[in-house]
């Protein structure tokens, strides 16, 4: 019987999704990687900047393998229970440097993105705060098996959206942002310290009412 051992803080990856370095989705990365330091999660705070890899071919994975920059982000992404993703939107869907990221990530086995739970935010100058990107950003990450938050966080008007020291101006949003944090580290918690919940599978109602206890969903 399994038990319950997850010695240690949580671990999340925090990872800021554009690649200019004053960039508001940047700023918003460090203000929820601060909210969950203070949570009490061990945060590891990253930019895409510093996982360098070429566009997707099929051709050059063939001759020289996935690109280190992949294999580092694999690597961040293994030692987490969890990750965050804070992205800009780009012509209403997510940033073409984003979407290469995953479709070479995804190239890994075993698959990095499989199980993982995600947080999507955003901050953009538009009204809407790229939450249709984030939509966007959610259908590769699910169809990898990644487990996505179903509340996402989009801050609109980021270019006036953040104090000097780094909080948000509308009080109101930065405690919306704080509980939606919280909340997502409970989520996280439970499944990461309570391994030993355990669940029946049935194929239709009231069939194979003796089936076997599994440990997890993907057994």
């Amino acid at each position: 019987m399994p038990t319950d051992a997850h010695p240690g803080p949580l671990r999340v990856l925090v990872l800021g999704a554009a690649l200019r370095a004053g960039s508001s989705n940047a700023r918003l990365a460090s203000l929820v990687g601060r909210m969950m330091t203070e949570a009490g999660a061990m945060v590891d705070l990253a930019a895409m900047r510093e996982f360098d890899m070429p566009l997707y071919d099929g051709d050059v994975e063939a001759e020289g393998g996935v690109p280190d920059g992949a294999l580092a982000l694999r690597d961040r992404l293994e030692r987490c229970d969890a990750f965050v993703i804070a992205s800009p939107e780009y012509n209403a869907s997510l940033p073409g440097v984003v979407k290469n990221a995953i479709d070479w990530v995804s190239r890994i086995r075993p698959q990095p993105f499989k199980t993982k739970h995600a947080l999507l935010v955003s901050a953009s100058p538009s009204l809407v705060g790229g939450n249709r990107g984030l939509w966007a950003l959610r259908v590769p990450l699910e169809h990898l098996g990644t487990r996505v938050y179903p509340d996402m966080f989009s801050l609109a008007a980021a270019h006036r959206g953040f104090t000097e020291d780094g909080q948000l101006t509308d009080p109101a949003l930065q405690e919306r942002l704080r509980e939606t944090v919280t909340a997502f580290l409970h989520l996280v918690e439970a499944d990461a310290r309570y391994v030993c919940l355990q669940r029946r599978w049935y194929e239709f109602p009231g069939d194979r009412t003796e089936a076997p206890v599994t440990q997890r969903a993907e057994d």
